[in-house]
């Protein structure tokens, strides 16, 4: 089970020094936004994702997945009306599949919520059925390239479209391929679901359809720095066997990024070892 700093939180910070940091820190590896890479990040040269690469192993950690995929370049959506635009999106959608291959990650995390809006005057259903489609449609790009492509439920208040676990999981369930999977977000699960997390961690992971983890509070800080106990969460996981990564992604750094992430890794590095006493 790797511990994964998401990029965002230092994305000051060069990536050479993103890396070094987060070795220094203790993390295994960064879950990376494109867009702190580049405005296109989908159209990454050769040269550039393996001077990226390069300097994750250069610092001693990997590059295990990529998350926030939609940010750049503007205007793309799964569940728009306008076609040209949707076939634009899963075009964007591929590359980034394909570039995380290549960077050494395993996993991309579908979270993107403004790119998963209801079009003025459309329905939610119609909106659900065409953002359906925009997963089904990479699930073989995921398949040949050898990653998880994973649906992420956020909260209502993000976007309008998947908002739970289950309706993830019908999601992916519908389309059928191994590659294509859900995860747990802590924050919007925590807002969004009637279960505690280990509870759904007991459910989902069994039955394969949870590839992933990201830990933040319900306030949207870090594990550790609101009123969720992470503790029997990772105890689930531990228990089930999980082999995948866990990510940190707080989006309120409090008192600012890199305190933020040390603060975090501290923390959740101290419930597996206490685990493991027990």
């Amino acid at each position: 089970m790797r511990i994964a700093l998401c990029n965002e939180v230092i994305a000051p910070m060069p990536f050479p020094q993103q890396c070094e940091y987060a070795a220094k820190l203790g993390y295994d590896g960064l879950e990376i936004a494109p867009y702190t890479l580049s405005h296109e990040p989908h159209r990454l040269g050769v040269a550039q994702i393996a001077a990226s690469r390069s300097a994750a192993e250069d610092a001693g950690v990997r590059i295990t997945g990529l998350h926030w995929l939609l940010v750049k370049p503007a205007g793309l959506s799964i569940s728009t009306r306008d076609d040209q635009v949707r076939a634009r999106t899963v075009d964007v959608m591929r590359s980034l599949i394909e570039q995380c291959a290549e960077l050494g990650g395993r996993y991309l995390v579908h979270g993107s919520p403004q790119q998963r809006r209801i079009d003025a005057g459309d329905t939610r259903a119609a909106a659900l059925g065409r953002a359906q489609e925009s997963f089904a449609a990479i699930a073989e790009t995921a398949e040949k390239a050898g990653v998880v492509y994973c649906v992420e439920a956020l909260a209502a208040d993000q976007t309008p479209l998947i908002n739970t676990i289950e309706e993830a999981a019908r999601m992916v369930e519908a389309i059928g391929s191994r590659a294509v999977r859900t995860m747990l977000d802590c924050s919007a699960a925590g807002r969004m679901e009637t279960a505690p997390l280990a509870s759904l961690v007991d459910r989902w992971l069994p039955q394969g359809l949870i590839a992933h983890v990201q830990l933040n509070d319900r306030n949207r800080r870090g594990p550790g720095q609101g009123e969720q106990r992470f503790a029997p969460l990772i105890g689930a996981l531990v228990r089930h066997g999980y082999s995948g990564d866990i990510a940190i992604e707080p989006f309120d750094y409090v008192p600012d990024g890199p305190g933020a992430a040390a603060r975090a890794i501290g923390y959740v590095r101290g419930l597996l070892e206490a685990l493991q006493r027990s």
